[in-house]
């Protein structure tokens, strides 16, 4: 097994940046704590993974859930989208921000299937259909 990769430090970016009541949270793979990919070849899981890993940091911001006004998925294959779709609506579907997913040619490392990013604003926001 391989050194875990520290993607922060080696690229040089943060996970999550606070300004005042807003809040970014970079791309987020589905990475488990010692490094690995987490549910190799399953997207659902995939997504549950890197929402709950954004979830966690938007907490340790100052933030939470409710806060959040836009969702990215990244998908590496369209026929995903519904499994990723179900992930997100687990977390998502009381909130309901701004959502977009996008399919992608891969990304940094082959099995990811995924990947998410989240902006929140800390602050009352309203559901506009």
């Amino acid at each position: 097994m391989g050194a875990k990769i520290n993607y922060q430090e080696r690229i040089g970016f943060s996970r999550i940046v606070r300004v005042r009541d807003t809040i970014a949270v970079a791309g987020t793979a589905p990475i488990q704590p010692d490094g690995r990919t987490a549910f190799p070849g399953d997207a659902y899981e995939q997504t549950r993974t890197c929402l709950q890993i954004m979830a966690d940091a938007v907490k340790e911001a100052g933030g939470s859930l409710s806060d959040t006004i836009r969702t990215r998925i990244y998908l590496k294959n369209r026929a995903d989208w519904s499994e990723a779709a179900r992930a997100h609506a687990e977390f998502f579907m009381d909130i309901r921000p701004a959502c977009t997913f996008v399919i992608v040619t891969g990304f940094i490392q082959e099995d990811w299937l995924v990947e998410t990013e989240m902006d929140c604003l800390i602050s009352k926001h309203q559901v506009l259909l």
